[in-house]
């Protein structure tokens, strides 16, 4: 079906490198097009588009952010207007190449959440999938950072509904959706929605795998099979806070490693980083705890700016007074046999949710390890938000 008037963008338009000053409203749609998500399988009759917006960093500044929206060709008939699932993929790595939207479109495979999404479409939900913060033409995706992945997380639902013809309205429920990665983005977004995007009607959040502390899951991280993923981390947290000390610090492995992240989607970063250890890096043999205690020019830490990204702090319901007040039910999950993530970071997540007194699902026995769990868990997370959507009540089991 051609693409409603209006979404005419090429593809280079929509990931071209941001202008200087970025112009619009956190929120605001900049560009369009259609595209065919020939990544989601069950060929679910759907309009799709990529998408450009605006978004707001960690330091508040504007940004611009790419993404995916999908909406079924199917009538909604469930009452109201149809809702959106606001969606952000787990780790696909840093590479520009790696970016949801471009893999969704079958232009580079190292995906594995279609069959997620086919869930979301076949139920009539509408899709708002972020690619994140930094895939656009010289960025490097600011990986973990989680005010950049909660705002972009947001806007792109504010962006979807003003595709023309889009059929997508101000007044449609909102669900968040995530696993690992992606688990984290819809905490934050959870996190950040009453505050930041007050107007979007937020019925609940879905996150499993959640690396909730950073300092906790790169310790477990470190010299293991998956040290990759702390790779992104670093190389990640360097994009978004470019002022602290870091490129300066590495050796001639450091300054290959950082390319490497640069160049890498999900599987090829696993695989050069297999058993890597921060150590080895840099020229002085920096430890985590070391790299922590270094200071920036305003002499803030970078542990300081890690522990700025734990989940859980400064949470309560709404109406509490809290930094940020959670008006909704949230469902939290993890694999039995998770291996990357420790159980100890995703359980404190949970407890500190419990704590906040936040309406809170957990389950922790699905009989699958860390990816597995993303599918495993897939049916539990649609039929969650399908029935937020239907304004079904949420029992919590804190």
């Amino acid at each position: 079906m051609a693409a409603p008037g209006g979404c005419t963008a090429t593809d280079e338009e929509i990931y071209a490198a941001p202008p200087s000053a970025v112009q619009g409203a956190a929120g605001d749609l900049l560009a369009c097009r259609e595209a065919v998500l020939t990544n989601v399988p069950g060929d679910v009759p759907m309009k799709a588009w990529k998408v450009r917006y605006v978004s707001t960093d960690a330091k508040g500044s504007k940004n611009v952010v790419t993404g995916t929206v999908a909406v079924p060709e199917a009538a909604w008939t469930k009452g109201g207007s149809r809702p959106t699932v606001a969606f952000n993929p787990g780790t696909l790595g840093s590479g520009q190449q790696c970016a949801f939207s471009k893999q969704l479109a079958g232009e580079y495979v190292d995906m594995y959440e279609g069959g997620n999404l086919a869930l979301f479409l076949k139920e009539g939900h509408a899709i708002a999938a972020t690619d994140g913060v930094g895939y656009l033409d010289g960025q490097v995706h600011t990986y973990m950072v989680g005010a950049n992945a909660g705002h972009a997380l947001l806007d792109i639902v504010r962006a979807s509904r003003q595709i023309p013809g889009g059929g997508l309205t101000a007044d449609g429920k909102v669900g968040i959706s995530g696993y690992s990665e992606g688990g984290a983005a819809s905490l934050w977004g959870a996190q950040l929605a009453s505050s930041y995007a007050p107007e979007l009607d937020v019925v609940g959040a879905a996150a499993g795998g959640v690396p909730g502390d950073l300092k906790v899951t790169a310790k477990a991280l470190n010299g293991s099979l998956f040290a990759g993923f702390l790779a992104d981390a670093l190389v990640g947290l360097n994009a978004a806070y470019p002022e602290m000390p870091f490129t300066e610090l590495m050796n001639e492995n450091g300054e290959k490693a950082i390319q490497n992240v640069k160049a890498h989607c999900l599987y090829g970063t696993l695989a050069v980083f297999l058993g890597a250890r921060v150590e080895n890096f840099s020229t002085d043999g920096l430890s985590l705890d070391q790299i922590y205690g270094l200071r920036g020019p305003d002499g803030t830490t970078w542990g300081e700016i890690v522990d700025r990204q734990r989940l859980g702090e400064g949470i309560g319901p709404a109406g509490s007074g809290a930094r940020h007040e959670i008006g909704f039910p949230v469902f939290q999950y993890r694999g039995w046999l998770e291996e990357i993530i420790p159980h100890e970071t995703e359980d404190a997540t949970r407890q500190r949710y419990c704590a906040a007194g936040i309406n809170t699902t957990w389950k922790n026995d699905y009989p699958t390890e860390h990816l597995s769990t993303d599918w495993g868990a897939a049916g539990d997370v649609t039929n969650f938000l399908d029935d937020r959507f239907e304004g079904k009540p949420a029992e919590g089991n804190c």
